[in-house]
């Protein structure tokens, strides 16, 4: 379950007729059509929430979530027992043998969060010995932290107002939290970094307020990589002309992380699927919906 399927949960995103929910999975191939080459009933395989041939001249560019062929596999339900997946050869990567059971969450996470934050990272242009800034302590911005990390920036400073969160941001590589938000949390951001700013600002919210205090933590010439679904988000012009800010972002293309991904999880590199802090059988679905938006549960993963 993902965080932005609690948009529409909160009445926040209008749904008007029952709709099936879940855009990340991981599963084993029961079939596959007659058009597939490269699949094969048996493997196990890791998606994205976009379908994308991988061939266009936009994939081969990077941004498969942008392909000129693109489906939106939520609109199939991946909250359920089974799932078609379209554009197969383009959109799964097989992992190289069946996984233990204990990567399977991790491998999961790679479906969207893991990737999310992973591009914020990158669109963030994280460099080794830099300073970053993480606004959102959901799954994505914990696993920004995870990313940043590994693109060996030498300060993380996570935003978060959550005991256990900030622990898992911690483990993850955080060198520093801040608890503050809004303009608070700008100059906090501000007093650590002396005075400048963060040189690179990963926004993992999609709220007015977070991506404000993106911008506004970011130093003259930095880099924000923003991946939180867009709600209500209006840009100050003026304001971001004289910042020297650069804003880079959307929805990731998952698809171009995934084979660097999966090695690094089933070579146990990274663990990325402690993020999963709730299991529970599909048919309780609805338990985990509640528990994530009440806090009391950062990710939960559903089984069959």
């Amino acid at each position: 379950m993902c965080g932005s399927d609690l948009w529409p949960y909160r009445g926040i995103e209008p749904v008007k007729q029952p709709s099936p929910m879940g855009h990340e999975y991981v599963g084993v191939v029961e079939a596959v059509g007659g058009d597939v080459r490269q699949i094969r009933p048996g493997q196990f395989v890791v998606g994205s929430f976009f379908a994308s041939d991988n061939t266009c001249e936009i994939c081969r560019a990077g941004y498969q979530s942008s392909c000129i062929h693109r489906e939106p596999v939520g609109a199939g339900g991946a909250q359920a027992e089974l799932l078609r997946i379209p554009l197969a050869d383009g959109t799964l990567v097989a992992t190289p043998e069946l996984p233990s059971d204990d990567l399977v969450p991790g491998l999961l996470a790679a479906s969207d969060v893991l990737g999310t934050g992973w591009f914020g990272a990158v669109a963030a242009q994280v460099q080794p010995g830099k300073t970053v800034a993480v606004v959102g302590d959901g799954a994505v911005g914990l696993l920004a932290v995870l990313a940043a990390r590994h693109f060996g920036a030498e300060r993380i400073i996570a935003m978060s107002r959550h005991t256990d969160r900030q622990k898992l941001a911690l483990d993850y590589g955080a060198t520093d939290i801040v608890t503050e938000r809004g303009d608070d949390g700008v100059a906090r951001v501000k007093d650590l970094t002396g005075g400048l700013g963060a040189h690179s600002v990963i926004e993992a919210v999609g709220t007015q307020e977070s991506m404000l205090q993106a911008i506004r933590s970011t130093r003259p010439g930095g880099h924000v990589g923003y991946v939180g679904v867009a709600h209500g988000v209006e840009l100050p012009g003026s304001e971001l002309f004289f910042s020297h800010v650069h804003l880079h972002g959307g929805p990731a293309p998952v698809r171009r992380f995934l084979p660097e991904l999966i090695d690094l999880i089933t070579s146990r590199t990274i663990d990325p699927g402690r993020v999963f802090d709730l299991t529970l059988p599909l048919d309780r679905v609805a338990e985990g919906y509640t528990a994530m938006d009440e806090r009391r549960a950062v990710k939960t993963l559903l089984r069959p």
